[in-house]
């Protein structure tokens, strides 16, 4: 029996994504908008019916678990990437995912809602959410409500710089037999990604050094230039 200041929360659902590892991910949603994926409800709750009226809205609010790092602890103070990892803050300060309880809060852009035999699926549109994301709840984004324009944004008050991002020649010819085979748009995606610099603080600084992100089968080699960020090939894995 739990005690009386504890909770047992099941997954209604999980997520779908390109992204296969915690590298690469956006650290907020809606900045790599090419990204595509899809939340597929869980018995007992895949049922149309759960859905019903949500295709009225336009974006969702989704609480999900940090399933890959839950059982690594939390941390009272953090680096948040955004202060180049050089200051720490409160966690109850940042977004960090090292969380007293690993519960994340994403809002996210939705598309078709749908069945494929007795699945339920919402195609989500921004998400920066790991394959296989236990999902917890969904709310609809209310704007008259969730929208706060005199809002404060603390040390995260604009959206971060990004980079500008140059294809080798290999790289492109890549990219396009990938699009051509698979009919995924994947120069803009790399694009998206790589320009945010998903790379630790610690290496920041690093020129030159070769980086790996994998999207659904592909690993992208990429390296940071003295001004640019250059891809450098794709590869099957």
């Amino acid at each position: 029996m739990p005690s009386s200041n504890s909770y047992t929360l099941s997954p209604i659902g999980t997520i779908h994504s390109c992204y296969k590892e915690k590298f690469g991910i956006p650290r907020q949603p809606g900045l790599v908008t090419e990204i595509t994926g899809r939340l597929e409800l869980l018995p007992p709750y895949n049922r149309l019916d759960t859905l019903e009226g949500l295709n009225d809205f336009s974006h969702i609010w989704i609480q999900f678990i940090f399933h890959a790092i839950s059982q690594e602890g939390w941390k009272a103070k953090v680096r948040p990437p955004r202060l180049g990892g050089k200051e720490k803050l409160g966690v109850f300060a940042t977004r960090a995912t090292h969380r007293p309880n690993p519960i994340g809060l994403s809002v996210v852009k939705i598309g078709r809602i749908y069945q494929e035999g007795k699945k339920i699926f919402i195609d989500l549109h921004g998400a920066d959410l790991l394959d296989g994301t236990p999902v917890l709840d969904i709310k609809p984004y209310l704007p008259y409500a969730d929208n706060i324009t005199d809002a404060k944004g603390g040390f995260a008050h604009s959206q971060s710089t990004t980079y500008f991002v140059k294809f080798s020649e290999l790289a492109k010819h890549q990219c396009e037999e990938y699009e051509n085979l698979h009919k995924r748009e994947i120069t803009t995606l790399i694009k998206q990604i790589i320009e945010q610099d998903p790379r630790p603080s610690y290496l920041s600084d690093q020129i030159d050094r070769e980086h790996g992100i994998t999207l659904w089968d592909i690993n992208i080699k990429w390296c940071a230039r003295s001004d640019h960020f250059e891809i450098l090939q794709i590869e099957h894995k």
